[in-house]
């Protein structure tokens, strides 16, 4: 029965590997498509996004030395960090959306960022049912925290690619720096929540 546990333990567990290793590649592949996109559109949105991918390497880094067995101190020193990045990134959106509202500044359209929010917003919310249903396996309460910060990262990539899309469609250009505000909202939560050691 023992080796039953433990066969079912292991599967789990590289299930678990497997869907962080697959979160690592996705986002890696994002900062580049994201950097060229933002850059190519001037869009606050885009680059928050993107700033915000390079975050998630760094959470699923934690959970792949959590599933590895690595020490407590070393998580939470990561894990402050991560929280340490977030306020970074929702100070320099916050000044940055600030700036382009007040200023009138209309991004261009972005058929490049529209695609890739689009099929990232997909691949994410794939990706947090699996690590929430692998976590609850494994009774792995890290993973199933990441899992729930993947999720969130659906719900921006959602609200960016509505951002593009309203400017692209409607010529909403407000639109893109209100996206921006989104990812304000998220960073401070995350950070406050890890600070506060909810995660």
């Amino acid at each position: 029965m023992t080796g039953s546990h433990d066969t079912d333990r292991s599967r789990l567990l590289r299930r678990g590997f497997a869907l962080e290793y697959a979160t690592l590649s996705w986002n890696v592949v994002g900062i580049v498509v994201l950097t060229v996109a933002a850059v190519s559109a001037r869009s606050v949105a885009l680059a928050g996004f993107g700033l915000d991918s390079l975050i998630e390497i760094g959470a699923s880094t934690v959970v792949i030395w959590e599933l590895s067995g690595a020490g407590v101190d070393r998580q939470r020193r990561a894990l402050r960090l991560i929280g340490g990045a977030f306020a970074l990134l929702a100070f320099y959106l916050l000044a940055q959306s600030t700036v382009v509202l007040a200023a009138g500044f209309h991004p261009r359209h972005s058929a490049l960022g529209i695609v890739w929010t689009a099929v990232t917003a997909l691949v994410i919310f794939a990706l947090a049912a699996g690590k929430a249903r692998t976590g609850a396996a494994l009774d792995s309460t890290v993973l199933r925290t990441e899992g729930h910060v993947t999720l969130i990262d659906g719900v921006l990539a959602s609200a960016v690619l509505l951002g593009l899309v309203l400017n692209a469609a409607m010529g909403w250009w407000w639109a893109d720096p209100l996206a921006g505000f989104v990812l304000v909202y998220y960073a401070v939560r995350e950070a406050k929540e890890i600070f506060s050691g909810h995660h």
